[in-house]
């Protein structure tokens, strides 16, 4: 089975197998859009890890030091879930994005820009 996996904005996910026809699009728009991550509360979007790290630290999330120093991570006392950001945020992409959407429930969305 291969395809991708498309994301909902309430939440719910399916597999497309054929992404271009049910797009309509080729491959050459779809890798054009570009994806943001928004804070739902405030309705801002996060443009660079100073602005992410305050409201992740306001989520009780905290830096994780032990980890790969190529990487910015940060971790919850309360569980065993960790994100992992590239160090440079110009490489913070949808994968990144959906990663802290799908633990941050209801508080960030990932949107088309």
């Amino acid at each position: 089975m291969s395809g991708v996996w498309v994301f909902k904005n309430n939440g719910v996910i399916r597999l497309v197998e054929n992404p271009q026809a049910e797009h309509g699009g080729s491959d050459q728009a779809a890798r054009a859009r570009k994806k943001v991550l928004v804070h739902l509360p405030t309705g801002k979007v996060i443009s660079s890890y100073q602005k992410l790290e305050q409201i992740l630290k306001d989520l009780g999330w905290e830096i994780y030091f032990g980890g790969d120093p190529d990487l910015y991570q940060f971790h919850k006392r309360s569980s065993i879930d960790l994100i992992s950001l590239p160090r440079e945020f110009s490489k913070f992409s949808s994968v990144y994005m959906y990663d802290i959407v799908v633990k941050n429930p209801n508080v960030f969305q990932v949107r088309d820009m």
